[in-house]
């Protein structure tokens, strides 16, 4: 009964939030003139209105999933790892490298190699400032910030001068690489989706036994709570501290080969971040930290993009407004203390009356 109790307090910040987000959002719609009734039904249809759309949110949902226990790791060993974005680009680049330049493998040796590579390309992207944390103290946020605009410098010159001879876009990588499923495909009208979905729920299995059934995770707990006392206790923070990023940046970087090797089957230069590892802390934050929540979280996440592609051709609200609801569901999420103490005095009223 006490577990279920639990489950049912942690559950209370991000549902609240969550439908406080969608509340304003239907304000500010109102306030525009638009029709919220109109605006969300032309969501919900394009979440759930054909197969279609549900292969499109589950496929956006995935590196959403690992991007999510990416932050959520380092959030768990006390950093605030705002590098997931240069980590998710990075290991694309690196899967998509071993994707075209290993051609003729056979796909049991290929794809595990294009995966592995991207993985450690994005854990070396974090172990920079992870050794710089942990031996220099150097902020993580601000080398992290760095680092995410070198790896979009860094891609876009490999696509361009590496991978192509000048051209913008590389070629499309081998069957024995990728992640892409003519079975799934045809089971949702032809979306994007692919087996990449089945790697992130495992790793979101992985990362919770990491977290929860281990020493490692253990001290990784540890050292976030207190990194004094976890030194007295014979722990080693330095190590700790770096092997989170590490494993932070491994995760990111698994998102990227979802997208090299799963969502588009290339590289492309960017003009910008696609965004991901940054909507990956919000998805972190509405998650509770947890892998479980981040699954939830990272539905809940790729269902409104998805959905908001629909909105401006059915109920002729603009897309953009999503937007703004997710930055106030984070907002609500932030302000978990408000929400509390609200709950706390509608609890104490109702035991007056």
């Amino acid at each position: 009964m006490s577990r279920v109790k639990s489950i049912l307090n942690a559950l209370v910040i991000p549902v609240t939030a969550v439908l406080l987000g969608l509340i304003c959002g239907a304000v500010i719609m109102l306030i525009f003139g638009y029709d919220p009734i109109a605006g969300y039904s032309a969501l919900v249809n394009g979440v759930i209105g054909q197969p279609y759309y549900i292969g499109e949110t589950i496929r956006q949902s995935t590196p959403y999933i690992l991007v999510g226990l990416s932050v959520a790791v380092a959030f768990k060993a006390g950093l605030f790892n705002i590098g997931a974005e240069g980590q998710l680009l990075m290991g694309w680049l690196g899967s998509v490298i071993v994707a075209l330049q290993f051609d003729g493998l056979s796909k049991w040796i290929h794809l595990p190699l294009a995966v592995l590579v991207g993985m450690a390309f994005g854990a070396f992207w974090a172990f920079i400032p992870g050794i710089l944390k942990a031996t220099l103290r150097v902020n993580e946020v601000i080398v992290t910030i760095m680092l995410n605009y070198t790896a979009l410098y860094i891609f876009n010159y490999v696509v361009q001068n590496m991978l192509t001879d000048g051209l913008d876009k590389t070629k499309t990588i081998s069957e024995s690489a990728s992640l892409q499923s003519v079975f799934l495909q045809n089971m949702t009208q032809y979306s994007t989706l692919h087996w990449g979905i089945l790697i992130a729920l495992g790793f979101a299995i992985i990362i919770w036994l990491v977290l929860n059934k281990t020493t490692f995770g253990y001290e990784i707990e540890a050292v976030g709570f207190n990194e004094n006392a976890s030194k007295y206790a014979g722990m080693s923070v330095k190590k700790t501290i770096i092997l989170s990023m590490v494993l932070a940046g491994a995760l990111s970087g698994l998102g990227g080969v979802m997208e090299g090797l799963g969502t588009y089957g290339n590289a492309y230069v960017l003009s910008a971040s696609p965004g991901i590892g940054f909507d990956g802390i919000a998805v972190a934050l509405l998650g509770g930290s947890s892998p479980i929540g981040i699954i939830f979280s990272a539905l809940l996440f790729g269902a409104l993009k998805i959905g908001a592609l629909n909105m401006p051709a059915v109920a002729g609200v603009p897309n953009e407004l999503v937007n703004v609801i997710i930055a106030l569901i984070i907002f609500f999420v932030a302000s978990s203390y408000i929400i509390r103490w609200a709950m706390s005095k509608f609890k104490k009223g109702a035991k007056a009356e």
